[in-house]
């Protein structure tokens, strides 16, 4: 994301989204009640208020709106952010008519906010610092095979495929199975190399990855240099990509991405849950006690629970955030798009790591 002026003591800033990651963190940013700026296409009638009016004509036009609901359109790669007509030209007659803007990459938008908290402006500096190429993971084994890309969006299964192999007893038709399966596995990969230029993870169960890796080696060169790291799992499959998430067996590799560090946090608040120690809270009443206290380390909050809570609700998350910054503690927005987010989502979709046990 480029930062074209910013602002935060008048609370406003203008950004360029450059790359789709970008799209996820002005979703989280933006909130019912800002005003965004756009130019955008309207349609516009000619006439008087009791003549016949003339086709409408639709004209580029450079609108501000009262922001009511924000859409991450994935399918469609761009982002469409709805709202009332609140600063626009006077001939056009769009003051307080409804409007939605399609942000699409390198489309100019502002952003004035009442009060920018301490986490949107991390997310958009954040954004702003650079982006790395996305993460190419391989899950194979005697089973089949999983591709999936990581990027700052989060994890998406490419392609995937199931296999049956025949009896021990037959070995040269195991190979051949074996092989067929090396065969697709690398041309899904040589693909996602040429398009996205991504380094790759292999991981696996048994012996199956080395033989891949072999398979590589002397077949698909291109593909075999782009490999960073292989590690061994316990589960097949899409489930062995989640596991090494889990374990954070990927961090070195995947050391500046988001998720893996989503993916963490979440893990921690498990792990401590599990321990009893009191450390830890989750809910929204139980967070909210913690945060009076200032015993509140690290919050986490779903992006879906920004999104989608009622004004009520949604005063008092922006208050219990600003509680815990003004209290040195630190607040992570979770994507539920990935499986940390699921997991924190079914525990209300807010949790906080703690200072001190509660009791």
């Amino acid at each position: 994301m480029k930062i074209l002026e910013k602002d935060f003591k008048h609370g406003k800033v203008t950004v360029v989204p450059e790359f789709l990651e970008d799209f996820w963190t002005l979703y989280t940013v933006i909130q019912k009640g800002d005003i965004a700026y756009a130019r955008t296409t309207r349609e516009v009638r000619l006439g008087e208020r009791y003549e016949r009016s003339e086709k409408g004509k639709r004209i580029s036009v450079f609108l501000g709106l009262r922001v009511e609901n924000v859409y991450w359109d994935k399918s469609l790669n761009r982002l469409r952010v709805h709202g009332i007509v609140c600063d626009a030209p006077e001939d056009i007659g769009a003051m307080g008519a409804h409007h939605t803007f399609n942000i699409t990459l390198n489309t100019p938008l502002t952003i004035v906010k009442k009060r920018w908290l301490d986490y949107h402006i991390r997310q958009i500096e954040r954004a702003a610092s650079g982006r790395a190429a996305p993460i190419i993971i391989v899950s194979i084994d005697d089973e089949g095979y999983c591709v999936a890309t990581l990027s700052g969006v989060g994890l998406d299964i490419v392609a995937e495929e199931r296999i049956s192999l025949p009896g021990k007893h037959m070995a040269d038709e195991r190979r051949r199975v074996l092989v067929e399966m090396f065969k697709s596995a690398a041309r899904v990969m040589e693909d996602l190399v040429k398009s996205l230029n991504g380094s790759i993870i292999v991981v696996g169960v048994g012996l199956v990855k080395d033989m891949f890796i072999e398979f590589l080696r002397e077949s698909q060169l291109d593909v075999y240099d782009k490999i960073v790291d292989v590690k061994s799992v316990n589960s097949a499959g899409r489930s062995g990509i989640y596991e090494a998430l889990r374990s954070g067996i990927l961090s070195k590799a995947l050391q500046h991405m988001r998720v893996i560090e989503e993916s963490s946090a979440v893990e921690e608040i498990l792990k401590r849950l599990g321990m009893g120690r009191g450390d830890v809270t989750y809910g929204l009443s139980g967070v909210e006690r913690a945060a009076s206290l200032g015993a509140v380390e690290e919050l986490l909050v779903t992006d879906e629970l920004i999104r989608a809570s009622s004004d009520e609700v949604m005063l008092l998350l922006e208050g219990l955030i600003r509680s815990v910054e003004d209290k040195g503690g630190r607040v992570r927005i979770i994507s539920v798009e990935h499986e940390a987010g699921a997991k924190l989502k079914s525990l209300g979709g807010i949790a906080a790591l703690l200072r001190f046990p509660l009791g």
